[in-house]
């Protein structure tokens, strides 16, 4: 079976770490992987009343000195946590910087990122862009966990959003190791029409006889939402599902595209009920 040896967890100092924390450690118990986790928060911007030309230097030694706190606080969590659940495997690491780059750095030599969606009512959360820049340089796939709710595990009934994309095809073989032992996994296609020529005569059919070959509990199916934009549609199926887990390709227009006009990885990254493993 295919598995993760190495995950890391992106920590930053927002109010929802500890749920993040909680699935890279569920993660990395049941694969017996080796889990980092990985403090880089956003820039540290604290106010001061001084003005000046002194002002700036006040500021960044205060945001140095806010930051040094956060760090200690967040190792203090990390160690605490995984003490008490008992794993061994684990490291810390505390990168300055940029987090998109701190992040992309250990990826490089992982298989697997976790990491928290932004939420837009906790001051001290990431930038609203970091999900979209880490799933595009990161290299690997990135299991994003949402704000809100808790999820003490996933994969058991997994969606997998399927539109024939090269993205979409990392994003199922990035997801193997969880694929294999989901206990029902759906393939939709949505809005097939809409997408590319190469789907095959019966959309989803050829990607759902490849996970079969994997000894994987697949399904294909096929969705039309008249005009409903696609991400709602992947939103609404996983609820009457009841997935615990969406898999699929991100960004396979350009960025900017979605920027303007919207589109799934958009709408995924910002509305995102469960957990979302995309890969670029």
């Amino acid at each position: 079976m295919s598995t993760y040896r190495t995950i890391v967890v992106h920590l930053d100092a927002a109010r929802r770490r500890p749920q993040t924390l909680d699935v890279a450690l569920w993660l990395a118990e049941s694969f017996d992987a080796h889990l980092v986790g990985l403090f880089a928060p956003a820039p540290v911007r604290v106010p001061t009343p001084a003005v000046g030309e002194g002002a700036s230097v006040l500021r960044e030694i205060e945001a140095e000195r806010r930051r040094a706190t956060l760090a200690a606080q967040a190792e203090q969590e990390f160690r605490e946590v995984t003490a008490r659940r008992g794993s061994t495997r684990t490291e810390w690491r505390d990168l300055p910087g940029d987090p998109v780059r701190a992040v992309g750095l250990s990826a490089r030599y992982a298989d697997l990122v976790v990491a928290g969606q932004p939420d837009p009512a906790d001051a001290e959360d990431a930038r609203s862009d970091f999900p979209g820049d880490l799933v595009l340089s990161a290299g690997r796939p990135v299991l994003f966990v949402p704000y809100a709710g808790r999820f003490p595990k996933l994969g058991t009934r997994v969606l997998v959003a399927w539109n024939a994309s090269r993205e979409a095809a990392r994003a199922v073989h990035d997801a193997l190791p969880l694929l294999e032992r989901a206990q029902r996994v759906d393939v939709v296609a949505f809005d097939p029409q809409r997408g590319r020529a190469d789907h095959g005569e019966h959309p989803g059919a050829d990607i759902a006889l490849y996970l079969a070959r994997h000894g994987v509990k697949a399904s294909a199916a096929q969705q039309r939402g008249a005009g409903i934009d696609i991400g709602a549609q992947i939103l609404s199926r996983a609820a009457d599902i009841e997935a615990d887990l969406i898999v699929m390709g991100a960004y396979g227009h350009s960025r900017l595209r979605e920027l303007v006009l919207g589109g799934a990885t958009r709408t995924l990254l910002e509305s995102m009920t469960v957990p979302v493993l995309m890969s670029h």
